[in-house]
């Protein structure tokens, strides 16, 4: 597959006044993302992402280590007019319209008066801002600057979108709008390189993620390789304490609830065991659903483990 961004050895380092010492905010950092997807770049706070972002983007220069975008190293100049950046809280002035600052960013690209109109009308309309496009922004909400920030970082058609945070204080009729606007942006062929705290929706439309901390990737791959399903929840009826137990010998947890028992079996290979023992008993099967791990559940052990070295 064709790389729209390369990473070999990308390291940043800066000098902790306080102490004196230098701190690695990334560290050694190997990474690919695939032209045409959509890449979760995962991590807690402090973890190296945005720093990461800035050094892609030519804002900051690296310590070691080189990149490449569409396989031009990064700070090329022609790299910047095929990408984009959203950033968590974008700044915009609050006395023009919605509709002036995407002019404004379009006189900046250099995109000809008699194009500008249409593409800010057509943009106004695929962030659902269409109505309140002459509205100044200092009467917009937290989700309407949000949703110009999209359309301002799509105003060059760019190959390549950095979203660092695009959902932040949306509510959720718009995160679902943001989110599907980034999956028609994947169908159209752009790539899109995510950073987000919000798992779930990673999770929805991501390909494949990452996470990151303190500077060092610790995973990478696609989410049904990351969490793989294993995990067999069976809802049964007319199940004593005894056929209970034999199931909790078989590794399973069994919960009671509303005169049903719920069973979580770790794994593929002992469910039919489970199910041969509650036939056996006169119970009754009510429903076998395979579940995966979810991503959040992904996160959180990786990092704690990381932690607890």
């Amino acid at each position: 597959m064709e790389s729209a961004i390369k990473i070999e050895g990308l390291t940043k380092e800066y000098l902790n006044k306080t102490t004196g010492k230098m701190v690695r905010a990334v560290d050694d950092l190997h990474l690919e993302v695939y032209k045409g997807e959509i890449f979760g770049f995962l991590g807690p706070n402090g973890a190296g992402k945005t720093t990461t972002i800035k050094m892609l983007l030519g804002l900051i220069f690296p310590t070691q280590g080189d990149a490449w975008i569409f396989g031009k190293p990064i700070g090329d100049v022609g790299v910047k007019k095929i990408i984009a950046y959203l950033p968590e809280s974008p700044y915009f002035y609050e006395y023009l319209t919605g509709r002036q600052v995407l002019d404004f960013y379009a006189r900046l690209f250099g995109i000809p008066a008699s194009e500008r109109k249409k593409k800010v009308d057509a943009l106004l309309e695929m962030v659902g801002l269409s109505r309140d496009g002459d509205k100044t922004l200092r009467n917009y909400s937290k989700g309407m600057l949000q949703r110009i920030g999209v359309a301002q970082a799509l105003i060059n058609d760019p190959e390549l979108l950095f979203l660092d945070e695009p959902t932040s204080g949306l509510d959720p009729m718009a995160r679902i709008e943001i989110r599907d606007l980034i999956i028609r942006l994947k169908q159209q062929g752009k790539t899109v390189f995510l950073s987000s705290h919000q798992l779930l929706e990673v999770e929805l439309i991501c390909d494949r993620v990452s996470i990151l901390n303190r500077g060092k990737l610790l995973k990478a791959g696609k989410l049904d390789e990351l969490l793989p399903s294993g995990r067999v929840e069976i809802v049964a009826e007319n199940v004593d304490d005894g056929v209970a137990e034999k199931i909790r010998a078989l590794g399973g947890q069994v919960q009671r609830q509303d005169g049903r028992v719920i069973v979580h079996q770790p794994d593929d290979a002992s469910v039919n065991r489970v199910v041969d023992i509650i036939r056996g008993a006169n119970g009754v099967i009510r429903s076998l659903i395979p579940q995966r791990r979810t991503l959040e559940e992904l996160f959180v052990s990786t990092i704690e483990e990381v932690e607890k070295k």
